[in-house]
């Protein structure tokens, strides 16, 4: 199983989020003073989207600085995973402004309020070209990264809202619909959660240690037992210990005795889940016909009764 990803610098990978965090502060700024000035909520409530969004970018900025760090003491399995809580963090994020903006794009439809077109038009046109810009720079980056696809997919769907925005401000200014503008930010807002919520399982699933959902485990269990000596395989564990990276750890039971037996088996059963599977790490603790866990469960760790004694643990 062949796992392909787009690599980029990391330092260049940076530079381009703190690009995109510095447009959209500015963005931020400029709707605020042209909210104040052209009187409209709707444009001080859509800076504050935009905040949200900036605050989306700091967060997969400082998950991908910590997600470097070599392991330690602390975190004996390093800091990768930081970068899919991350990543729950602004998927949750986005579906929180969703559930916002059907909410106001409701009460708006209900008493559309009096919004300055020009202004409206302006500044979505200002927002579409950082929100653009800014899934420019990460879309590149958004495909082996599920940090940075949360982000992607957050800045999308705000270009998608700022070409919205502006069609009904020119529809706002040619024939005065002000339900226009509401009815479209609920059109957003569901968008936004169909994104959101069809994209969470995944760092869901890492963080709950599910199997990677590429990867058929019992395709896994089959090639480990058909290995010659090897007679049983049972409490398997498949799971995702960063985005990239796939561990396993299991009991394997043999039919020799011997060292020479174990140290075969072992060699023959970690080259072939690195080669066919792609997984580097793996932890194999060896049992023998005499001393076989009895009725073991063959996913998980069910306590079991052992006939005798103990396995010999081996990584």
């Amino acid at each position: 199983m062949a796992h392909d990803h787009a690599h980029i610098d990391p330092e260049s990978g940076d530079r381009r989020v703190s690009i995109a965090i510095w447009a959209n502060a500015l963005l931020t700024a400029a709707q605020i003073v042209g909210g104040i000035f052209a009187g409209s909520l709707a444009l001080i409530a859509d800076a504050l989207h935009n905040f949200s969004d900036m605050a989306s970018l700091v967060i997969a900025f400082v998950a991908r600085k910590i997600a470097r760090r070599p392991a330690d003491e602390r975190m004996t399995f390093g800091y990768g995973r930081i970068e899919v809580v991350a990543a729950l963090i602004n998927y949750t994020t986005l579906i929180l402004v969703g559930l916002y903006l059907i909410y106001e794009g409701g009460m708006r439809m209900i008493d559309p309020p009096q919004v300055a077109g020009w202004t409206v038009v302006i500044l979505g046109g200002v927002a579409l070209v950082v929100d653009t810009l800014t899934a420019l720079l990460t879309y590149s980056m958004q495909k082996g990264s599920v940090n940075i696809r949360a982000l992607f997919l957050h800045n999308l769907s705000d270009a998608l809202a700022s070409v919205a925005v502006i069609i009904g401000g020119i529809l706002i200014i040619l024939y005065d619909l002000r339900w226009v503008d509401p009815a479209i930010t609920i059109g957003i807002a569901l968008y936004i959660l169909y994104l959101a919520l069809t994209e969470i399982g995944d760092p869901i699933r890492m963080l709950m240690l599910g199997s990677p959902p590429d990867m058929d485990a019992g395709a896994v269990v089959e090639a480990m037992t058909n290995v010659e000596g090897v007679r049983d395989v049972h409490h398997v564990h498949l799971w995702q210990m960063q985005e990239h990276e796939v561990a396993l750890d299991c009991h394997v039971v043999l039919e020799g005795t011997g060292l020479e037996d174990l140290e075969s088996a072992k060699d023959t059963l970690k080259g072939i889940l690195a080669d066919d599977f792609g997984i580097t790490h793996s932890s194999l603790e060896f049992e023998t016909l005499g001393n076989a866990h009895e009725n073991a469960s063959l996913f998980g760790h069910a306590d079991r009764r052992k006939s005798k004694g103990e396995g010999t643990g081996t990584d």
